[in-house]
């Protein structure tokens, strides 16, 4: 084991030099709880992440926004840009509430052929597609009180025109009828969306964006039905040449760990009809704050994948000043065959890891003789990275000077990891907050590899390559600036590394 100190005047190097990452301008001293590395809005209540498209070499995120307050109010779409996914420049807002409502969530598409007609003088479109949710007829109890719309851009996303055939598809009569996810089929040559429609999956078509045929539906009797289905999200994955078609539905509530959450299907779609391989429901991330997570569009063969960092359970009620909800950190989907079946892992995208700066390593580590501590960075978000060739009970324990803790680990005789924020800070905001979540091991292998990323109120979890994910929010008093590795018997661990996270 290497000696403490040296590692103690290598954070005191780095501190001078390291810079938050995130959006310029903010505070951290001043604002505790806002993370560095996560988008967080300036201001006010976001949730959904809405339209994320990348086109020109810019990464556009969309968010479900309420600009005069800190909890939900009538829908907008704040608009946010990026070119590394990491650090955000925020713009005006892109959609306003208009005659037919709030704008809810939805997609957007780099319309490359041009087929709704909007680009003009050889500039492409981007096309938005969204839900129009009117909230007088929500009161009258109308029954049909969400329709699909469109608005487009032709300067690369400044400015916003909404379609003035608005709805492009009208309420049949679902009270539940949002959230459309839009993508170009090229086998059958014709746009699909994909919308949640109360607790199953309608799937339309479309040769221009503007005209939409209903094509199937599925899910009625399949997946976690504990909660109204919501922002879908339809795409391949290829793993040694195997191509599979990966069916995102979010659910409020029924998660695992307990209100809403991220689950998915794996099959195969022929352009008209989506066929599940089985009857499981898998989750895309088991931790309590996942939700409303999609992936990016014309990223080519990349899935980037983001969701709100939240949980409706109370995602009001989080001890935030003046702001409220944030971003996980994108995430690059991949296939995995596993011995039982196909399943989706995700793991921290590399221009995550490209800010990663290796601050300290050691190398076969016992963690029950040494009970070894960490040099944690106290204003910096930084990674813990374990890997071991045999996985025995353990956990990582970060705290501070008042007693506040989060504990991370690997429960062997559930063969559970699991994330307790049981003492990690303030919780009576909302009952069940504290408590400890689970999430089960996907893999029999011995050898195991676990990934923590913290940002001063969230950690994300990523283990076994990514086919357990897990993500959290916290809010300690003080920063939980020490760590600890714990075993109660003989494990190992062959590499410990601590990494932070600079701009360059």
């Amino acid at each position: 084991m290497l000696p403490v100190k040296p590692f103690l005047a290598t954070i005191a190097a780095l501190l001078t030099t390291c810079l938050a990452i995130g959006q310029s301008g903010l505070k951290s001293d001043q604002e505790p709880f806002r993370p560095l590395l996560h988008f967080t809005p300036q201001a006010h209540w976001i949730n959904d992440p809405n339209g994320m498209v990348y086109h020109d070499g810019t990464y556009h995120l969309f968010f479900q926004y309420y600009p005069d307050g800190t909890k939900w109010g009538p829908m907008h779409w704040g608009h946010a840009t990026s070119t590394d996914l990491l650090q955000w420049r925020e713009h005006p807002i892109a959609l306003y509430p208009d005659s037919l409502g709030y704008i809810f969530s939805g997609s957007a598409v780099v319309d490359a052929q041009n087929t709704s007609g909007f680009g003009k003088d050889g500039q492409l479109p981007l096309v938005a597609i969204f839900t129009h949710h009117d909230p007088t007829g929500e009161k009258n109890h109308t029954g049909k009180f969400q329709h699909q719309s469109l608005a487009y851009s032709i300067d690369n996303g400044n400015t916003w025109i909404k379609y003035a055939g608005n709805p492009v598809i009208p309420n049949p009569g679902i009270i539940d009828f949002r959230d459309p996810k839009v993508s170009w089929h090229e086998p059958t040559k014709q746009w699909i969306m994909t919308l949640a429609t109360k607790d199953r999956i309608t799937f339309y078509s479309s040769p221009n964006l503007k005209e939409w045929t209903k094509e199937s539906e599925f899910g009625e009797k399949l997946g976690a039905h504990g909660g109204v289905w919501e922002c879908p999200d339809l795409f391949t994955l290829t793993q040694a040449g195997v191509q599979k078609w990966i069916l995102i539905v979010n659910i409020n509530p029924g998660g695992p760990n307990g209100g809403s959450a991220t689950q998915y299907f794996i099959g195969q779609f022929d352009g008209h009809q989506f066929t599940p391989d089985d009857e499981q429901t898998r989750w895309l991330d088991y931790g309590p704050d996942e939700y409303a997570g999609v992936i990016f569009s014309n990223t080519g063969k990349r899935r980037i994948f983001m969701g709100w960092m939240s949980n409706w359970d109370y995602a009001d009620r989080v001890p935030t000043a003046t702001w409220r909800g944030a971003m996980t950190l994108p995430r690059d989907l991949q296939l995995v065959k596993t011995s039982d079946g196909y399943r989706v892992a995700s793991l921290p995208s590399p221009e995550v890891n490209k800010r990663a700066k290796l601050l300290t390593e050691r190398r076969n580590v016992d963690m029950h003789l040494d009970k070894v501590p960490f040099v944690t960075p106290p204003n910096t978000p930084y990674a813990i990275t374990l890997r071991g060739a045999r996985l025995q009970e353990f956990s990582v324990r970060l705290f501070n000077d008042a007693g506040e803790e989060l504990i991370v680990g690997y429960d062997q005789q559930k063969g559970q990891w699991y994330i307790d924020r049981g003492k990690a800070g303030q919780k009576d905001f909302a009952n069940g907050f504290a408590r400890r979540h689970v999430a089960a091991r996907f893999t029999n292998s011995p050898q195991w590899d676990l990934r923590l990323i913290i940002d001063k109120t969230s950690i994300e979890l990523f283990a076994d390559g990514g086919l357990t994910t897990m993500t959290s929010i916290f809010f300690p008093t003080t920063l939980l600036n020490k760590s600890q590795l714990l075993a109660t018997g003989p494990v190992k661990a062959d590499i410990t590394q601590v990494h932070t996270f600079s701009p360059d």
